[in-house]
């Protein structure tokens, strides 16, 4: 169904709800964005005590407590009607002009420089829980994820790092974020948070409070292997260290 419409209008709908998002915060105090933050603190602590009854009951509430404050936002009520709009819309273009599918039969269209496989990512976008990489030996991929509530921890003295440069990318909402680095590998890091701490070879930060840090190795710009570290946090704490 999406295909049918163009990037712009979903950028329209986007834009719209943002729109209804920032007005609902500054005109109605909010609305019901805090009880929803609120809601989501209660499904992480539930999550974190999951292996507790009272751990379970807290969880489950807050997962409704969650549901029910974000479908009383303006802007997810606008983007569900918008939604049911498109696919009303959708359904009358399908019923007056069907779609016809014919094969593509193009000689010589791929050569070998463009064929392209499949790779399993190391760390998939997960929302809820833990996530660590293998204790065994495995083989690198880069990382690049974006993820809700748990830690997440990157050992990288159990691969072998490519003679170039790899990327660990994370972007996070709560929880802390750990990487394990082998001695002989450089290391930039970029780390931004909103709340949380910092402890990154011997380097702390207490105290991060909407700020960003960068740290470098003094042969990052002339050694491999090495690896770039972009990591974004709204609440925790990070920890690089060698191993």
């Amino acid at each position: 169904m999406l295909k049918r419409f163009s990037t712009d209008t979903f950028n329209w709908i986007l834009i719209i709800g943002g729109i209804l998002l920032i007005f609902e915060i500054a005109f109605f105090f909010g609305g019901t964005i805090i009880p929803a933050l609120f809601s989501a603190l209660v499904v992480y602590f539930g999550w974190r005590k999951f292996y507790h009854l009272w751990g379970k009951i807290i969880f489950w509430i807050g997962v409704v407590s969650l549901v029910l404050s974000i479908l009383n936002l303006m802007a997810v009520r606008f983007l569900l009607v918008a939604l049911v709009v498109l696919f009303i819309i959708n359904y009358y273009k399908t019923k007056k002009d069907p779609a016809l599918l014919t094969p593509d039969i193009m000689e010589n269209r791929t050569t070998s420089d463009d064929i392209v496989t499949t790779v399993q990512p190391l760390f998939t976008h997960r929302l809820f829980g833990d996530q660590n990489t293998s204790e065994t030996a495995y083989k690198w991929r880069d990382i690049n994820i974006h993820g809700g509530f748990g830690d997440r921890m990157v050992d990288l003295s159990n691969t072998v790092l490519p003679n170039d440069t790899a990327v660990i990318s994370i972007r996070h909402l709560i929880g802390n974020i750990q990487i394990f680095v082998p001695y002989e590998v450089e290391v930039s890091i970029h780390h931004s948070s909103v709340f949380g701490r910092a402890y990154v070879f011997g380097e702390t930060d207490w105290k991060l409070m909407n700020q960003s840090l960068i740290y470098q190795t003094a042969l990052y710009d002339s050694s491999l292997p090495r690896v770039k570290i972009i990591t974004s946090i709204f609440s925790g704490d990070i920890e690089v260290v060698r191993i």
